[in-house]
């Protein structure tokens, strides 16, 4: 009852918060890290900010360290923005849960907080691509400025976009061609789907991304500025020989540079990540085949109900509706952090495109066209229309010296409009969001000592018992980290002094795991006088030391 008044009122206090960021429109790199340091400096007893790499581009990768006292000893959360340089987003989503909390670090819920939980907040792991959002060029770019042979013909960097109607934006372009497999769709002819031949439909465009084919060598667009995707390199299904999936995994400074880091911090028990994957508004599904493999490939049956558990805390602070799955892709970080660094981990792109309802009048009957097959893109731009966004290039003729003689168009969404709403939203996204991580952070796993007593049975022998329970909400160790050596096991230990002698029960228990709510009681007998004390915890839970007089 207690747990729960309490996060009562700390959901209280957020929404009584000030909107913390001042920027009207999504931070670049130099932002960030203006931001960042403006934090470190008002804030210096609960922050440590340091560059943990420089990206190929020369950018700083940044990694805030928030709370009180000896952080390294509070069980963690991790929380990752960034990690598609395309969802601007997860930037803000990130570096603002920090911003906000550490604006009400003052009153004594957030106090709480930050004595007993530690964040470590890396808030953008693709500096050098999401800056293309702020380019003259503009166009959505997932890699960083490591420079790659995509088409491997033995040339860097040779045939990449160029913008045919000089509007800064790169888009699409449809080419009119009897053996294309492409069409417009019925319910909006901006809209293009691919035909269905098993429904007898036929094509009538050829689609490209907006550019000429520089090389000739037959393709477009194929090996422009490459370089590395950070949400590709990563070690668990890696992408071997796709472009942007590196030579190796972990191939990229920032990619070494935050496994290195994590895997120093044994305090963690639950990674977040803003990015495309999503299992917080639907969680994943035990599969028992892919559990029985040598390599598991799906989450286990423990930690599935703990995802369930989770997801409805995420629904209870961010009401969007309208989500839907979105599984992990092949070397992502999502999926790492899960299966390779044995931790309970979540991810949520924090914003998607939105349904749309056709308003029920006779005007909105004759203007929509029915959207049958309920087009997600044909819905998003109805919304985004009615929400007056400008999120479309309308398809406009061009001469293209790859195709003398045919009907070529240059249009379709702008770049990053899908994956990153209108700036307008971020505060009251970041306000969800941050009620969201400090709800798990309310939950954490938490070890206490009970019912500690002493009985003496005469000859100077005494029982000690007493029994470790877990008061929190998570295990302490996910049901992937069994196996996993860079987890650390709850242990107990019994500590005697100088002339005491232990006659039963072992000075040193480790146990596998304390799940959430459990209790485990010990006993030992002990002769001598004086006092003994009792240590027991995992750094991903915390610590409690009792002392008693034998």
């Amino acid at each position: 009852m207690y747990l729960k008044n309490h996060f009562k009122s700390l959901l209280m206090l957020l929404l009584l918060l000030p909107l913390i960021t001042a920027a009207q429109n999504y931070s670049n790199h130099a932002q960030i890290t203006q931001r960042l340091k403006s934090l470190e400096s008002n804030h210096r007893a609960l922050v440590k900010l340091q560059s943990i790499a420089k990206t190929t581009g020369g950018k700083d990768i940044w990694m805030l360290e928030i709370g009180s006292g000896d952080r390294d000893k509070n069980p963690a959360i991790v929380v990752v923005g960034g990690v598609e340089g395309s969802h601007l987003l997860g930037q803000e989503l990130a570096l603002g849960f920090a911003e906000k909390l550490l604006a009400a670090a003052q009153q004594d819920s957030i106090k709480r907080i930050l004595a007993s939980t530690a964040f470590y907040v890396f808030p953008s792991m693709s500096p050098d691509a999401a800056e293309q959002y702020f380019a003259r060029l503009k166009y959505e770019r997932s890699a960083n400025a490591t420079p790659t042979d995509d088409d491997r013909d033995g040339k860097v960097n040779e045939d990449g976009f160029d913008d045919l109607n000089n509007d800064g934006l790169i888009t699409m372009m449809r080419v009119e061609d009897p053996t294309g497999s492409w069409r417009t769709h019925p319910a909006d002819p901006r809209i293009m789907v691919q035909a269905n031949k098993e429904k007898g439909e036929s094509g009538k465009y050829l689609m490209f991304t907006e550019g000429t084919d520089n090389d000739k060598d037959g393709q477009f667009n194929e090996d422009g500025e490459g370089g590395i995707h950070f949400n590709k390199s990563l070690t668990f299904d890696p992408p071997y020989f796709q472009a942007g999936a590196g030579e190796h995994p972990v191939s990229e400074p920032e990619n070494r540079a935050l496994l290195d880091m994590l895997h120093e911090k044994f305090n963690v028990f639950a990674v977040v990540t803003f990015g495309p994957a999503n299992n917080l508004t639907d969680p994943l599904k035990f599969d028992a085949s892919r559990t029985r493999q040598r390599v598991i490939t799906g989450i286990l049956n423990g930690d599935a109900k703990v995802n369930r558990m989770v997801s409805d805390m995420y629904k209870q602070a961010v009401k969007n509706k309208d989500a839907s799955a979105a599984a992990g892709t092949q070397g992502d970080f999502f999926q790492w952090a899960y299966f390779h660094y044995g931790r309970q981990s979540y991810s949520t792109p924090g914003w998607w495109m939105p349904k749309f309802e056709v308003p029920k009048d006779s005007a909105s009957a004759a203007k929509y066209k029915p959207n049958e097959d309920k087009n997600v893109e044909v819905d998003f731009l109805r919304w985004a229309e009615s929400q007056n966004i400008d999120a479309f290039v309308n398809w406009t003729k061009v001469n293209h010296p790859d195709f003398p003689g045919k009907n070529v168009e240059v249009g379709g969404f702008k770049p990053f409009v899908k994956a990153n709403p209108p700036y307008s939203m971020v505060p009251k996204l970041v306000d969800d969001h941050t009620k969201f991580l400090l709800s798990m952070a309310s939950r954490k796993p938490e070890i206490d000592i009970v019912n500690l007593k002493t009985e003496s049975l005469g000859d100077g022998v005494s029982r000690v018992t007493f029994s470790i329970q877990n008061k929190g909400y998570f295990p302490a160790v996910a049901d992937v980290a069994r196996n996993n050596y860079w987890v650390k096991l709850v242990k107990i230990t019994l500590n005697t002094a100088s002339g005491q002698q232990l006659i039963s029960g072992n000075k040193i228990t480790l146990l596998n795991n304390l799940e959430a709510g459990e209790s485990q009681e010990y006993s030992y007998l002990i002769r001598g006088k004086g006092k003994v004390s009792v240590e027991a915890g995992a750094p991903q839970m915390g610590f409690k030391k009792l002392e008693l007089n034998l």
